[in-house]
């Protein structure tokens, strides 16, 4: 049996840009997946996907054109069933057959295997394996069945009559095993062998393909289309570069990785050139030439060497011309509109002041269970000044009050009216048109970071206490109204707003206590209630532990941690530090079990004072472990407070001996009442001393 490569495309009109590379990768991936399901491809085959703004391929490496026969045994039914006494075929077991395709003549063929308690019949066949084009059907079938597409278009074939949903009209199949066509169909077309190439660059109207291992080839050197996503990506990187490094000064494309993805989806035969505006532009803040550069004409600006913007910018063309001066004097007429409005909208936003527009906050609604942004920013003001006062002093609360009535305002500008994305930064910049100051504007600029996973925190402690006001607000009022995010669900994005409150207290260290700003942040909400207050605390531990993992600690590192529920976060990473080396000591094991141990005892138990009547101790191990603990909990207190909890839990490493002994040797529920009640106390003042750094029971195996 000849084993061959496969390939197959669907030509198309042009795909949704944003959505081409899921396409690509899935249409293949399930086609693969589908053709190793039925034995016409192995493990070893290898899988190369295509997708191009018109075509979406795969090319499979050693495919069967008929799959191998296969044994099945079937279950038929017990044999109570299926035979009478005298051992024939009963009339359900005939009928069974006779569904199979057999008759009475298998009977003396069924094999007995027990089947649980009871022995049963079971019929053996032989399957005849699947031919390549009934195969490879099913599978174009799936792939195209699971595509993951944005919005489904309904469109009628040639006849007129028939319709066809689809991502967009399609207008050729290809389907080859080696050099020969697989007759499969699919969305009305019959398989064969030709395509078609660039709309206005290919060098024949349609492209035959005459193996399957041409196909990329075959289009690149006829149909002017580079097939593959990843290689016309790395091209148009490449291109990007050599075109910066001839501007020269340091000149460097903007790095934008969803931008390159998107252009990518958008050219077939990329050719990168370099168009220019005027230098009176730049005088706009360069965020909003970028973006407007970026989201609508998917241009890549030029920064300088030192990261400012330029006025050159990089376009990906669809076609190389021997002249390229009209397709690059065509974008710079597009792009100079854009910049005009960005300009005008930047100049008739600093003719009113930020203090002027924060009225009219009280027109614009938040939430309708929580009123305005004209009340959010009262809230947030609110819990700035608490922020404020507890991490500094008067001024820093009454910089913070300024900043957080501030911040909101530029929602009511122009420029972020036409670009949302722009809040905050354009505040920023009208803070400082304003002169309210340096630290102020950053603040203001700085208050909706960290925007997404890895972004830069707010810079300065101002920006920091309005940024966790702000998330703080964010997080109570929709935790107090109900509003939790389910599942994958998350449209208040709130797991992104307590990672961000997570990373500012751990990484900046604050000396802040969580559930103290989460009480003063709830108590602004007379929705909340007490349950609120936990609810909202247990979901930002839940962000912690998740990122702590993510980090590199052990789940039962994590566990140790947070089931103390730290208040300073910033504290976190020093106690992680303090369980991994305790972990790493030989007295480790056995101390996290009998941590876990005295925590069981403790709780069955009735309610036991951490207190020790020394007089009560008849024991020699109680009066040991007595007196050990007596010297060493002292001593690892002292390590703790000073905030040594690596040295505070090795110095606990010591009472191991006097533990072991303790257990082995007492019997801890003793029957009078006062003698099991002393070393209930005695449990309680060891489990007290060590168990505050971490919850060590966690530790245990």
């Amino acid at each position: 049996m000849s084993m061959n490569n496969l390939l197959v495309e669907l030509f198309v009109e042009e795909l949704p840009p944003k959505a081409l590379k899921k396409l690509g990768e899935s249409f293949a991936g399930v086609l693969l997946e589908q053709l190793k399901a039925q034995g016409l491809a192995t493990n070893e085959s290898k899988l190369t996907a295509y997708a191009s703004p018109r075509r979406l391929a795969a090319h499979v490496t050693a495919v069967a054109p008929r799959a191998a026969d296969r044994s099945v045994s079937q279950k038929l039914m017990p044999v109570s069933v299926g035979l009478d006494a005298s051992g024939n075929a009963t009339p359900a077991l005939l009928k069974k057959l006779q569904a199979l395709g057999a008759d009475a003549s298998a009977v003396p063929r069924l094999k007995r295997a027990m089947d649980g308690k009871a022995e049963a019949l079971f019929h053996d066949s032989t399957v005849a394996g699947v031919t390549l084009a009934d195969g490879l059907q099913k599978a174009l079938n799936e792939a195209i069945a699971k595509l993951p597409i944005p919005k489904v278009m309904t469109y009628q074939l040639a006849d007129g009559w028939t319709d066809v949903k689809f991502v967009r009209p399609a207008h050729r199949l290809v389907a080859l095993h080696g050099k020969d066509v697989v007759a499969v169909q699919a969305l009305g077309l019959q398989a064969g062998r030709v395509t078609h190439g660039h709309r206005f660059e290919a060098a024949q109207a349609e492209v035959h393909i005459a193996d399957a291992d041409g196909y990329a080839r075959t289009l690149e050197r006829d149909g002017a289309v580079i097939a593959g996503f990843a290689e016309r990506r790395a091209e148009i990187a490449r291109q990007l570069q050599e075109a910066a490094a001839k501007v020269g000064g340091g000149a460097r494309p903007i790095e934008d990785d969803a931008l390159l993805d998107e252009v990518t989806a958008l050219v077939e035969r990329p050719n990168v050139l370099t168009c220019q505006f005027e230098a009176e532009f730049l005088e706009v803040p360069q965020e909003c030439l970028i973006l407007t550069m970026k989201a609508n004409q998917k241009y890549f600006p030029l920064l300088d060497a030192k990261g400012k913007l330029t006025n050159r910018f990089l376009v990906v063309s669809n076609i190389r011309p021997q002249d390229p001066s009209a397709v690059i004097g065509g974008n710079e007429r597009v792009v100079r509109p854009r910049l005009a409005d960005a300009k005008f909208f930047f100049d008739q936003d600093r003719r009113k002041s930020l203090e002027s527009r924060v009225p009219g906050l009280a027109k614009v609604v938040y939430h309708n269970k929580l009123g305005t942004q004209g009340e959010r920013i009262e809230r947030v003001r609110a819990i700035a000044k608490v922020i404020g006062a507890e991490l500094g002093s008067d001024h820093l609360a009454h910089e913070a009050d300024i900043a957080a009535r501030l911040a909101k305002a530029d929602l009511l500008t122009d420029m972020v009216g036409e670009f949302p994305e722009l809040q905050g930064i354009m505040g920023g910049y009208y803070a400082r048109h304003d002169k309210l100051g340096h630290e102020i504007a950053t603040a203001i600029e700085d208050h909706y970071k960290p925007r997404f996973a890895g972004d830069e925190l707010p810079r300065n402690p101002l920006g920091l206490v309005v940024a966790l006001a702000d998330k703080l607000e964010t997080l109570a009022g929709l935790f107090a109204i109900g509003q939790l995010p389910t599942g994958d669900k998350d449209p208040f994005a709130l797991r992104r707003h307590a990672l961000g409150i997570v990373r500012m207290l751990m990484e900046k260290d604050l000396p802040l206590n969580l559930r103290e700003i989460v009480t003063a942040a709830l108590g602004l909400f007379p929705q909340a209630t007490p349950e609120t207050t936990e609810q909202l605390l247990d979901f930002i531990y839940d962000r912690l532990a998740g990122q702590l993992r993510e980090q590199g600690y052990s789940a039962q590192e994590v566990e140790a941690v947070l089931a103390l529920k730290p208040q300073r976060l910033g504290d976190v990473a020093k106690r992680l530090a303090a369980v991994r080396a305790f972990a790493a000591l030989p007295e480790a094991p056995a101390l996290a079990a009998a941590n876990k141990r005295i925590g069981n005892i403790l709780k069955k138990a009735e309610k036991a004072d951490a207190h020790v009547n020394e007089r009560l101790l008849k024991e020699d191990a109680e009066k040991a472990l007595f007196a050990a603990t007596q010297k060493i909990a002292p001593q690892a207190r002292a390590q703790f407070e000073s905030g040594d909890y690596t040295a505070s839990l090795q110095t606990l490493a010591v009472l191991r001996g006097p533990v072991d002994a303790f257990f082995d040797d007492v019997m801890v529920n003793a029957e009078e009442t006062d003698l099991r009640l002393n070393r209930l106390g005695l449990l309680a003042t060891l489990h007290q001393a060590m168990n505050r750094v971490a919850d060590l029971s966690r530790l245990a195996q």
